[in-house]
């Protein structure tokens, strides 16, 4: 598949106010073998790593999503993009919440949380694992939970100034999770804001 380059898909979130396109344009503009994608109305960019798939969000509150290449005959994993509301703190416990453990411990005492600086961004990341408590047709469409044990997730809220605050979760089998973790890293540290 041919990837585009980060470069041009800066160019193209550029020109396109210019021109009048709206920011759902530049989201538009990039293809499914693209991994390049923007966050905050093209304010700031970001590229998946290699490998990762673009796909159609399963959910109309995601705005970017893609299909993680999986470890072994593991399911794939799956990470996601969307806008943020509530607190930093309470989106983490939340999350807390969305993991039991198998001794019966709080997901909280084995769970990691750090807050950085990225691009001007207060960035606060959080690795979680266990029983994950999945709801496919997510928290308002009154289906029922699956329980997945061993399950991980590597998640990043990202504060900007002027656009509000961003979710980036990446979660499957803890073993997918494993073996793209750095990638998520990566990916998260290389934000950058997009040339005005």
């Amino acid at each position: 598949m041919r990837c585009v380059p980060l470069t041009l898909v800066r160019l193209i979130v550029a020109i396109l106010p210019l021109v009048g396109a709206a920011p759902a344009v530049a989201q538009a503009v990039v293809a499914e073998d693209v991994r390049a994608f923007s966050i905050g109305g093209g304010s700031f960019l970001l590229e998946a790593p290699a490998g990762w798939k673009r796909v159609q969000p399963k959910s109309g509150i995601v705005e970017t999503e893609f299909s993680v290449p999986s470890a072994g005959d593991l399911p794939p994993g799956r990470m996601t993009v969307m806008g943020a509301g509530g607190s930093v703190q309470a989106n983490v416990e939340r999350w807390y919440g969305q993991f039991a453990q198998p001794d019966g411990s709080a997901t909280k005492d084995k769970a990691t949380t750090k807050a950085i600086k990225l691009a001007g961004s207060t960035v606060t990341m959080v690795d979680v694992s266990g029983t994950y408590k999945d709801m496919p047709g997510g928290p308002f469409a009154g289906g029922k939970t699956i329980e997945r044990p061993d399950y991980r997730m590597l998640a990043a809220i990202i504060e900007t100034a002027e656009s509000g605050s961003f979710f980036l979760k990446f979660y499957g089998p803890a073993a997918t999770v494993a073996k793209e973790a750095d990638g998520f890293r990566k990916m998260v540290e290389g934000l950058v804001p997009a040339a005005k």
